[in-house]
């Protein structure tokens, strides 16, 4: 949850006009959230504001509108350092809080006029290291997923093979998984919406291993203790423990519980790694056309679609060796 109360009015505002006119979801608005709070506590010491030494605990409510006015595109670069050198954080993190900084310059100054000049106008983007991504290979998919469904000890054992089974198979984010309900799913047309990113809803179908892992779920979720009051629970696919619609904490651990179980370093793969897994065994053995794969992904860009379209090693190497030349 966010305070408010302990923003400036200005950054208040900025959130509601995300909300109401950008669209922007609850996870984005936290994101816009925190990265203006680091921001603003960064310019209160950089304007010899504040005394007080614990970053976390600099109160931003008194940053005033004049000050504000006075920021300039020099101290957005000294606080860009201030994240690379004393924070250490690498370009994508850097260039999500310099994308949040455009979007609320840009407010401010074309929407609700309380500046003259944007000073994030010229701001650039840092460029971003480009890495492999990881993933399970097709042997470690299938033992994990073998891991999920055994029964012996754990009375979630449907459940959890459930979601590592659309995670592995559909590419979804954790987000989208967590917020499906189960009118969400269309079991006739053998497919389901979820909610991505920006409140975008998109459409993924669902294969014969998928609606028999939420079938065979269904037929065990809980249908009693259920607080009917509380929609959110109500008409969520996936519950916890207590009945209410699982947390992306609770599928964090179930996962990283059987990356455990199956031998697999959990500093290395995670819930989000699954969705590489999953793009990456799609574009491998099904051929999938990239703009399928962008579609499915709900990427707006086919740039960051293109990251999953690496080939394996041997591939490369059975590509050369293909060649009609390879005897000559």
């Amino acid at each position: 949850m966010i305070d408010r109360d302990k923003n400036p009015d200005f950054i208040n505002s900025f959130l509601d006009y995300s909300i109401t006119i950008l669209n922007k979801s609850p996870n984005s608005i936290k994101e816009y959230n925190y990265d203006l709070m680091m921001f603003f506590r960064y310019m209160k010491i950089h304007f010899n504001l504040t005394k007080e030494n614990e970053f976390n605990k600099i109160d931003i409510k008194d940053f005033s509108v004049n000050y504000l006015r006075k920021i300039s595109l020099e101290d957005i670069h000294a606080f860009i350092s201030y994240l690379a050198v004393n924070n250490k954080s690498k370009a994508a993190t850097r260039a999500r809080k310099i994308s949040t900084l455009r979007i609320f310059f840009n407010y401010l100054s074309a929407k609700a006029h309380i500046i003259d000049a944007n000073p994030a106008q010229n701001l650039e983007t840092p460029k971003k290291e480009k890495r492999m991504p990881k993933y399970l290979s097709l042997d470690e998919s299938k033992k994990l997923l073998n891991i999920a469904s055994d029964e012996s000890n754990n009375r979630n054992a449907k459940r959890d093979f459930a979601i590592t089974t659309l995670f592995l198979n559909c590419g979804m984010r954790l987000s989208e998984l967590v917020g499906i309900n189960i009118n969400d799913i269309d079991f006739s047309e053998e497919k389901m919406t979820v909610i991505g990113k920006g409140n975008k809803e998109r459409t993924i179908y669902l294969n014969k291993a998928c609606i028999k892992a939420i079938k065979e779920y269904i037929d065990v979720r809980p249908k009693d203790g259920i607080r009917l009051d509380n929609k959110n629970s109500k008409n969520a696919l996936f519950l916890s423990e207590r009945k209410e619609r699982i947390s992306n904490r609770t599928v964090q651990q179930i996962i990283s519980n059987e990356l455990k179980k199956a031998g697999l370093d959990t500093k290395k793969y995670s819930v989000h790694k699954l969705r590489h897994t999953a793009a990456t065994l799609m574009y491998q053995y099904g051929e999938v056309d990239i703009r399928a794969l962008q579609e499915l992904l709900g990427h707006e860009s086919i740039s960051t679609t293109e990251i999953y379209t690496h080939v394996a090693n041997e591939q490369v190497r059975n590509a050369v060796e293909a060649n009609p030349l390879s005897d000559f």
